[in-house]
């Protein structure tokens, strides 16, 4: 019986361990969840994952964020408000880091082979600065600035 390295498994299980030690659910999980699709009857899932992944992520993401305004723990702004220059400044960042997202999803489609350093510094930002993961888009569209992409 021969056998294989399997350099992804491996991979997978390095990002299980740096999210234990660095007290990160979310790239523990991820990684715990991959590798058991990978290694199961369930890896036939990884294709949807692959293409369908990032906007249930995102539709997840937006839930979590509107909820609170939903439950009533946040208040919906007087419409005089909007007009603050602290909500202009947020609706300003709130569209550029959208905008920066779209650049990314076009540069991480049109440059795939990037999309290694981008999820490694994503991954290295979590686990060792607190990051969360929804680096990989804004840092693709920050990248796209830097190089020139679409």
């Amino acid at each position: 019986m021969s056998l294989q390295f399997n350099a992804i498994a491996l991979l997978l299980v390095v990002l299980i361990l740096l999210g234990v030690l660095s007290n990160n659910s979310s790239i523990t999980i991820s990684a715990t969840v991959l590798l058991l699709m990978q290694q199961t009857f369930l890896s036939k899932y990884i294709p949807f994952v692959e293409k369908n992944g990032l906007t249930i992520g995102i539709i997840i993401l937006t839930i979590g964020v509107l909820s609170p305004i939903v439950s009533g723990k946040v208040q919906l702004p007087e419409l005089k408000s909007l007009f603050d220059w602290k909500m202009l400044i947020a609706l300003a960042v709130g569209a550029l880091v959208a905008w920066l997202g779209g650049r990314g999803v076009s540069l991480m489609g049109t440059q795939p082979i990037l999309l290694t350093g981008l999820l490694i510094g994503t991954v290295l930002g979590v686990a060792f600065l607190g990051g969360i993961p929804v680096g990989p888009l804004i840092a693709a569209g920050i990248l796209s600035l830097l190089i020139g992409g679409k």
